[in-house]
């Protein structure tokens, strides 16, 4: 914990303060002077303290930590932080639900985001994902929209069932994330319950040039936990800052809550041939074509001393990449690699990337970026320009990531066809894995939705699509929505 200081309060300039309980007044009951600074000063900034909060994963916690590397990747990587067995790498690890607001609460039906930043000698390395290994949709274009439906409607001012199954009913690619998030797993327990997943496709290469496909998972070493729907109403309403309690208060325990890391790897030779696109973010890779190979452990042992500076004003990219790592055609990585750096800067400031919590730590950031806002000064008065005769920091001649042989024209298409590109293959199979209870649950908690729709067609259209993914599936539910609009 911080050590309170102690002394003289003083003015943002540094002047001792000799009032702090009443303003300067002309006179014993005159109205308060222009020339009381240290009231402007306060309201002033006061006016000023809040951000622009995320439009997505408003609502997060955060931690420090430690990622250590416990088996040999070298032969599929040659990033520098994944180089040595035992090797530990400094790590924030931001926490978060996806549609509420700032002000809304931890325990709710909804993804959590599961976002990371490794401090490593090349630079930081940033991972964004979820505790979902798919998503929704699988192209950046129909994020906007998305997005929309979630929050809340323009005449309403409410999220509205009728917005979210109308564009849920037309979109069938998200039947499949859509069948967890109303799963058992959709109201995870705590923070420290729930497992991770990078969601994207990656490419990592080795020294040899040589290109893998890989998937990156987080399984909680704590076991999942979750809530029902009635469990998380109560817990809401009594603590709507549950999860961020919950793991303040295990650090603050000593009790480290940790995860165990596993990747999928697909050569890229694998990646045309594939039963279907293996960039495709609406589907997994099955762990019997893939298995997933341990490569370390994930460590949280350190609170936030101030969570606005640390946590609020955190900022996380994915196209924050290391030698040895980098993007692969998954259309919806491809957005995110520009739109999380836009938000941030938009957000936080040109230079957000200079606050302690999100500069490198076991690297320097060498730039020719000047000026802007939260602009601290660092470069002096270096030059800020490349090539220069001055000794600046200069291009390495080496990219981060294999280059990609790329043919065709420019279009506006979808992804390239595979034999089995299905929106509902992977949903009806989601769904056969339940035992009857979670079946039951997954009906009762999609019909309770469903059934608030205004208009019987988006009604029918949301039905229909886990009517396609399993027969059983959709017959159940279109019983139990009919049930409740009866």
């Amino acid at each position: 914990m911080t050590v309170q200081e102690t002394g003289p309060l003083t003015t943002e300039s540094g002047a001792p303060v000799a009032d702090n309980q009443n303003s300067e007044t002309a006179g014993l009951g005159g109205p308060v002077l222009v020339q009381s600074q240290h009231l402007l000063e306060k309201l002033a900034h006061f006016n000023r303290e809040r951000i622009p909060e995320r439009v997505v994963h408003a609502r997060g916690a955060g931690a420090y930590g430690t990622f250590t590397l416990t088996h040999d990747v070298s032969r599929w990587t040659r990033a520098a932080f994944l180089s040595e067995v035992g090797k530990q790498t400094e790590m924030f690890l931001r926490l978060s639900t996806v549609a509420g607001n700032l002000g809304s609460a931890d325990a709710v039906r909804d993804p959590r985001g599961f976002a990371l930043e490794f401090s490593t000698e090349d630079g930081n390395y940033d991972l964004v994902g979820n505790n979902t290994p798919v998503f929704f949709i699988k192209g950046a274009v129909k994020f906007p929209d998305f997005i929309h439906t979630q929050k809340r409607d323009p005449y309403t001012g409410s999220q509205e069932a009728a917005n979210v199954w109308d564009f849920w009913g037309l979109s069938p690619e998200s039947t499949h994330q859509v069948a967890w998030l109303f799963s058992d797993r959709g109201i995870p327990a705590s923070y420290r319950h729930l497992s991770g997943y990078g969601s994207h496709t990656y490419q990592w290469g080795n020294e040899a040039g040589e290109v893998f496909w890989v998937k990156y998972h987080f399984k909680t070493d704590q076991g999942i936990r979750n809530l029902t729907t009635e469990e998380a109403v109560r817990l809401s309403g009594v603590d709507p800052d549950s999860h961020q309690r919950d793991l303040r208060e295990a650090i603050e325990r000593g009790e480290f809550p940790s995860w165990t890391v596993q990747i999928q790897v697909m050569p890229a030779a694998e990646a045309a041939t594939y039963r279907f696109n293996p960039f495709d973010l609406t589907k997994v890779w099955p762990h019997a074509d893939y298995p997933p190979v341990e490569i370390g452990r994930l460590e949280l042992n350190r609170n936030p001393e101030n969570v606005f500076a640390e946590v609020e004003q955190s900022v996380f990219s994915p196209a924050h990449f290391v030698p040895g790592i980098g993007p692969s055609p998954d259309r919806m990585l491809q957005g995110r690699l520009f739109a999380y750096g836009d938000a941030h800067r938009y957000r936080v400031g040109a230079n957000a990337d200079h606050l302690p919590v999100n500069r490198p730590h076991a690297a320097r950031a060498r730039t020719h970026g000047r000026d802007g806002h939260l602009y601290d000064g660092r470069h002096g008065g270096s030059k800020n320009y490349e090539p220069n005769g001055f000794g600046g920091p200069f291009e390495t001649g080496r990219p981060l990531w294999e280059a990609l042989p790329l043919t065709g024209t420019t279009q506006y298409s979808a992804a390239p066809s595979h034999a089995e590109d299905n929106d509902f293959v992977q949903a009806g199979n989601l769904y056969r894995l339940l035992d009857e209870d979670a079946k039951s649950r997954l009906i009762e908690n999609l019909a309770g939705f469903i059934a608030k729709a205004s208009r019987d067609d988006i009604v029918e259209r949301a039905v229909n699509n886990f009517r396609q993914a399993d027969t059983d599936y959709g017959k159940r539910l279109d019983a139990a929505v009919q049930a409740l609009r009866a």
